[in-house]
């Protein structure tokens, strides 16, 4: 049977850069599946937003796909994939990999009518889920938090921040806006790490309409990439780990275009 060739498909130069990324085979048992169509059948499921069993037959049989995507979930695989990347991504701009300053803010989508965690944000008239995010400045990827719609923005973060902050090390300033002013947040920022500044970023008491707010569009432009990823425009996803990890897919498959 001849495969088809799909618009997400990772090219061979791709393929180099993220081969040695993942997983060795095994030196006893079956045969491998092929990785390199595993993650194509992912990239596809993340752009085109099909559920698993609608999965193209020229791919492995989605069950198989699935497995291996779920125990990539559970030994964030796919959150290292993306570190890795947008280090790549940043040395190839000129930048540090490492960044110094990143920007955080929440988005909230409507979820599918699954068991998983859900909650009604009373602000945006969504029940679903919330999307905590933190990102550099060129709107890569840093970390994300799946919470339920109705967690404040503040609880939101400080869920994010506790669990990734331990490795960003290099951190100094986080620009947020409105929604996480407030002593509480700032002063727990600063007892997590004193170096690490909170910086929020207002709008204009007197602005009128739409304005592009400094430094703020960027996370803003991040959610933009995301919604062009159909499985991210509604949550899928059962737990919030696999949602996490969808955020994280949409990323690779940025960063693997910028950078082959």
């Amino acid at each position: 049977m001849k495969i088809a060739q799909y618009s997400t498909d990772v090219t061979d130069a791709q393929w180099e850069i993220i081969e040695p990324m993942l997983p060795a085979a095994k030196r006893r048992g079956r045969p491998r599946t092929d990785l390199r169509r595993v993650v194509n059948a992912v990239l596809y499921i993340v752009k085109a937003g099909c559920p698993w069993g609608l999965l193209p037959k020229d791919f492995p049989k989605y069950k198989t796909v699935f497995h291996i995507f779920r125990a990539w979930v559970r030994e964030n695989l796919w959150e290292r994939i993306n570190a890795q990347l947008r280090a790549m991504v940043r040395g190839f701009v000129g930048k540090r990999s490492r960044p110094t300053a990143a920007i955080l803010d929440s988005q909230s989508v409507k979820s599918d009518c699954h068991g998983g965690v859900r909650g009604y944000d009373a602000a945006k008239n969504i029940k679903g889920r919330k999307r905590h995010l933190l990102v550099d400045t060129l709107g890569l990827v840093l970390g994300v938090k799946v919470t339920a719609a109705d967690v404040p923005e503040r609880e939101g973060a400080m869920a994010l921040l506790s669990g990734i902050l331990g490795w960003l090390t290099w951190l100094r300033l986080i620009w947020v806006d409105g929604g996480y002013t407030g002593d509480s947040f700032a002063h727990w920022v600063m007892e997590f790490r004193s170096q690490l500044k909170v910086e929020v970023v207002k709008r204009s008491d007197t602005a009128r309409g739409f304005k592009v707010l400094a430094r703020r569009w960027v996370v803003e432009r991040t959610f933009g990439w995301l919604m062009r990823h159909r499985r991210l425009v509604r949550d899928y996803e059962t737990t919030t780990e696999s949602a996490e990890a969808f955020v994280f897919i949409a990323l690779i498959r940025i960063q693997l275009r910028r950078l082959a």
